[in-house]
């Protein structure tokens, strides 16, 4: 539980450190407009996952659902998610190297496989 919401706190931090960064300092450096909007897209997603985990942090406690294995690696493949999908845009948007497009999905997946482990654990 503690570990879920530790996580989730520190990418909360970075989220927001990130946001501040790409806004201020970065905000004349990208080589194109989209790369902005890749940098924001990022931040997004990784602040939605950081919640997320700070929501199943909540949820393992032995008051609502304890902690569970289909909760913990809910988890660990929110923030594998959030390193591929916010990771490969982050670096995109400041390098310009396309073929790191190519990585993004995998990060997508990884959300979306997490949050069926959720669903599963919270019908079960």
């Amino acid at each position: 539980m503690n570990t879920l919401i530790f996580l989730g706190a520190l990418l909360s931090f970075l989220g927001v450190a990130l946001g501040a960064f790409g806004a201020h300092a970065l905000k004349d450096k990208f080589a194109e407009p989209r790369y902005a909007q890749n940098w924001n897209t990022a931040v997004q997603y990784q602040m939605y996952h950081a919640l997320g985990l700070i929501i199943l942090g909540t949820l393992s406690s032995d008051v609502l659902l304890g902690e569970t294995s289909l909760l913990m690696w809910a988890g660990y493949l929110m923030l594998a998610g959030v390193i591929f999908f916010s990771g490969s845009l982050y670096v995109l948007s400041v390098t310009g190297i396309k073929k790191l497009g190519a990585i993004t999905p995998i990060g997508g997946v990884l959300f979306l496989a997490a949050w069926i482990l959720v669903m599963i654990e919270v019908m079960s």
